[in-house]
């Protein structure tokens, strides 16, 4: 489904990527995990096509290097680290204006609106401006734009942030449960128990390296008791 290959990603002097290569299955929720600077939001930008590589080539459903943008982002629902709605706009019209973009009809973008609307547990303040939104409330928000046009792939960088237990839980049960349908997550976060509760497989990424690629449930046969413990022997080891 995603394929990177020897991908090279630099800001001027400075070396994002250097040669990452992986492979993510369809219907599979994996994982970035690294600290600060290691990689991480550069290799989901680059997935979500807000970037370019410098070198290497990414494989997204056959695609090459986004040789048919329009086609591979038809494919992407994306929620960046930093959760932006126009200030002006209230939750319904930015995801009404999101569901445009995607050209779906307005009878099956007041369905899924519906529909997520009460997935996520969104209230009535889903109809004032956003300028009066909280973290959370707006994360809510991006989560169902993301989703408002049924994408094959999910694309999240922090999915928590902001979120309050009730948020959270409700995040981690609608990301498996998008799997489940056979559609595909990738996440990064600093939350290592999130990543061990709900991942397939897990990436470790420091320095711009991968370091390793390991399933949960063979965590244990590599010698290691937890994700906790394989993160620190690998981004410190």
């Amino acid at each position: 489904m995603i394929k990177f290959e020897n991908v090279v990603k630099s800001y001027g002097k400075k070396v994002a990527l250097d040669g990452v290569s992986f492979e993510i299955l369809k219907g599979e929720l994996f994982t970035l995990l690294g600290p600060n600077g290691a990689g991480k939001t550069t290799t989901l930008k680059l997935m979500a096509g807000l970037l370019k590589p410098d070198g290497g080539e990414i494989i997204v459903d056959g695609f090459r290097n986004f040789e048919d943008p329009e086609a591979v982002k038809s494919l992407i629902g994306y929620i960046p680290d930093e959760p932006f709605i126009y200030p002006e706009l209230s939750g319904r019209e930015f995801v009404y204006f999101v569901g445009g973009l995607f050209d779906l009809d307005r009878k099956t973008l007041q369905h899924r609106f519906e529909e997520l609307r009460q997935r996520f547990e969104i209230g009535d303040w889903v109809d004032t401006p956003a300028s009066g939104y909280s973290h959370g409330m707006r994360q809510r928000i991006l989560f169902v734009q993301a989703l408002i046009h049924d994408p094959d792939i999910l694309i999240i960088d922090e999915p928590m942030v902001g979120l309050d237990p009730k948020g959270a839980r409700i995040v981690k049960d609608v990301l498996r449960e998008w799997v489940e349908k056979g559609k595909t997550v990738v996440m990064s976060t600093h939350t290592l128990s999130l990543a061990e509760e709900i991942s397939d497989r897990i990436c470790l990424i420091n320095h711009g390296k991968i370091a390793g690629v390991v399933e949960i449930e063979r965590i244990s046969e590599k010698g290691f008791s937890d994700v906790e413990e394989l993160y620190f022997s690998f981004t410190e080891g």
